[in-house]
């Protein structure tokens, strides 16, 4: 059976939050039965990241969990407004939310998928590119990539992945959880578990 985690080598070796980029290997699947979501593996192959309750009948919350369980950060859509826009809280509180994310309907950037905003300033991230295609990232506002995913490499093997299993590369000083909360919040708002309609 093709292994989805990377192999460990002494290049990739690096921790969440070091100084070095980190290449997590994103499943889009859970490993719990009967279930779906999300599960993610570091460069050893270890467990670092889970979404396993993606399909309840609340698909407007959301948890990202780390391997042991543990509330990392709560994922919610944002009621009454225009547009599709969701907040991201810290852990599993629902006040002060840590990030706002919102969807562009612009048609003059038709490259941008998101606006990421800290409570009313302006953008403070944006998202770019293609996620259906998985090749997409995440741009500050010096426009400096700071998290990028892509289609991972074919095994050893040969044999392809197919969508549902990329590559999240996240830079030093950004946080990884944070980039696979905006990886969660693509796929609702392009992928197979969006509320409403289109993909990019």
């Amino acid at each position: 059976m093709t292994k989805i985690h990377p192999n460990a080598s002494s290049s990739d070796e690096g921790k969440i939050g070091g100084d070095d980029p980190v290449v997590l290997t994103v499943w889009k699947k859970s490993l719990l039965l009967n279930c779906e979501g999300f599960t993610v593996f570091d460069p050893r192959g270890n467990l670092v990241y889970r979404v396993d309750n993606y399909m309840a009948a609340n698909k407007g919350h959301i948890i990202l969990m780390d391997a042991s369980g543990a509330t990392l950060l709560t994922i919610r859509r944002k009621r009454l407004s225009l547009g599709d826009t969701w907040l991201i809280f810290n852990g599993e509180t629902a006040e002060d939310p840590r990030f706002t994310v919102r969807k562009n309907v612009s048609l003059l950037n038709s490259r941008c998928l998101a606006h990421v905003f800290q409570r009313k300033s302006l953008p403070l991230y944006q998202i770019e590119g293609s996620y259906s295609r998985r090749c997409c990232a995440v741009y500050d506002e010096k426009h400096r990539r700071v998290a990028e995913i892509r289609q991972k490499e074919p095994a050893v093997t040969g044999v392809a992945f197919g969508k549902d299993v990329f590559r999240l590369e996240v830079q030093p000083g950004f946080d990884a959880e944070v980039a696979m909360g905006m990886v969660i919040l693509l796929d609702q708002m392009y992928g197979s578990g969006r509320f409403i309609g289109g993909s990019h």
